[in-house]
Order: C-alpha cells, then structure tokens, then sequence
C-alpha cells in the first residue's frame, strides 16, 4: 500500500490480523486530532515490549479490541499540539509517555494524541530512543516495587530476568529503595547485573533459586508458570511475590495465604507522578536504560522477531523521526 503522508496524514504500523511479524504493514493513515485535556505529539521513538508482539500474535488488546490496529504504547516526542483545558505542557515541550494502556494508544506511528497527564517531561540528557525505551518498562517496576510492594532499605529483593526490558531498570530502583538485589540472568550477564547493581547475581541455567536464596521481602515476577511456587519458597512470612504476568489455574494463591505471604498480579498504569520520580532518577544518574538495538519504523516486524527469541539485553526501539 502507498504510504506516501500529507499534512493531514501520517504513517503508521498495523495489522489487520492476527499472526507472525509480517502481518504488520505500514501505511498512510489519518494523523489525530488531540481533544479536550490531550495533547498531539510528533514521536521520535517508540519502544518495543512483550506486550506489543503477544498483542499481534493473539490479534486482539488487552482491553479487547479485535484488529485492525496500530500497536505500541511507548513514546518519546515533542508537543504538536494541545487540546483545551491543557496547562501542563506546550508546543514543542519534548515529553515521554505510555498512554492509553492497556488500551490502543498507537504508537508506533509518526503521531499519537492522548490525555496530557499520561505524559511527562522527558528526563534531560537523555536521547529520544532512550526516552522511548522507557516508560513501559520502567513504570511496571516502579509500580510493581514502589506502589505495590513498598521496597525500603534493607529489604532483600529478587527480581527474576534481571537483565531484561522490566529487570534491568527494576534492579536499579530496587537499589535506588536501598534494597539488596538478588537477580537471576545467565552467566554472562552477570558482570552487567553487578554494573546495575546487583548484589548477588543467580545463573539460572547452574543455580536453582528456589533451592539457595531464602527470607526475601519481595519478589518480582516477569516469567510466570513454576515461578510462581518456587518464588514463594524464597520469601519470609510477610513479604509479597507481584507478578506481571495475568495469573491462571496454577497462580498459587491458597499457598501463598498458607505461607503468609502476599501474591499478587499487577497490571501497569498510566502514571504521571510514577514518569516523574523517574525521569528524576534518571537525572540523578541512578537509573539508565539500557538499548539493545534500534530499528527504523517501517521495520516493526524485524523488531518483533528480534524480541520474541527472548534473547535481548534491555530494550528494543523503533526510531520514529529524526
């Protein structure tokens, strides 16, 4: 399909079915309008998550709605424009976000119009990719060990995939909390776990976790299934396993109640104070993204079949515009 854009146009990824990586397409489509309390950002990059690639393999969001649509929730851009009743930024304010979800925001486009407070200031210093690999991921830590588990100092944290989109910014706000962090990755990525922050890195594939670490106030969960129980094994009476993966039959709540321990799923949020506490944890030098590898907009499905070996260090990104 022609996706050649004019000032009322943009181009855009979608799908219209569900399937591998190249059902996804680019084309022209109608650019947004922002409404009342939203704004109109011109993206530079959107980040590339799980979520995104389990969405076009089911062909349905995880609110429901069926295809066609254009998928990603993560953005990095500049204000082009603003909506009524909206003070907290103006045009041209360079801002980051992870709007809408776990409804279709449409980010992997050249412009996403959304509510206003489910943008922030982009942290200074960073690049536009760096900014775009953020939100998702590092929202879904802060809320899972901030707002849900309530990390303090002292507390011993384990935090499962630890070199990962949501496990290698986790490990650092876990530190920043002043917790120990106990992180599983293979081995070679343990000398990066120990850059992070990491006090006690587990090689999964050699170590059995379930079996070596003991009285951990929190666990954070990315993998599901037999992490689930085994998790709860390490964790003292009191403490709290939050995954992030949706809980099915095997979701051990009744051992988690015998055990005293709290077990909970959490879905992340649109967050403007949460982006905010970031991006000053970024500004402070105790949070950094790590990017694995960028890839032009029209290369969504390359994107998607890079993230789905689950072999990624950090994050995956689409450079949207200069």
């Amino acid at each position: 399909m022609d996706h050649t854009t004019t000032a009322s146009t943009m181009r855009a990824v979608t799908q219209d079915v569900a399937g591998p990586p190249e059902v996804l397409r680019l084309v022209a489509t109608p650019r947004p309008v922002p409404g009342r309390g939203e704004i109109l950002v011109r993206v530079r990059a959107a980040g590339v998550n799980p979520a995104d690639w389990k969405t076009r393999q089911r062909g349905v969001f995880p609110d429901g709605t069926p295809a066609p649509f254009t998928l990603g929730f993560d953005v990095a851009g500049v204000v082009a424009e603003v909506g009524d009743g909206v003070t907290l930024f103006r045009v041209g304010d360079a801002v980051f976000g992870m709007p809408r979800f776990p409804h279709v925001a449409g980010a992997y486009a050249e412009y996403v119009a959304a509510p206003a407070r489910h943008f922030a200031p982009s942290p200074r210093g960073l690049t536009p990719v760096e900014a775009g690999a953020l939100p998702l991921a590092a929202l879904t830590a802060w809320q899972a060990l901030v707002d849900t588990a309530d990390v303090r100092p002292g507390n011993r944290v384990l935090i499962h995939a630890a070199a990962g989109g949501v496990g290698h910014l986790a490990v650092q706000i876990a530190k920043a909390r002043g917790a120990y962090v106990i992180g599983t990755a293979g081995a070679t990525k343990h000398d990066l776990l120990r850059d992070l922050g990491v006090d006690e890195p587990i090689d999964y594939r050699t170590q059995d976790f379930a079996e070596t670490v003991r009285d951990v106030d929190v666990v954070l969960d990315s993998l599901g299934g037999a992490h689930w129980s085994r998790s709860l094994r390490t964790i003292r009476p009191g403490g709290t396993l939050v995954t992030i993966i949706p809980p099915d039959a095997d979701f051990p709540t009744a051992e988690a109640e015998a055990r005293g321990v709290r077990a909970d799923f959490m879905l992340v949020e649109p967050d403007h104070a949460g982006l905010r506490e970031i991006a000053s944890l970024v500004e402070s030098g105790r949070l950094r993204v790590l990017v694995d590898e960028v890839f032009p907009l029209a290369e969504a499905g390359r994107a998607h079949a890079r993230g789905e070996t689950g072999r990624t260090t950090g994050k995956l990104v689409l450079s949207v515009a200069p």
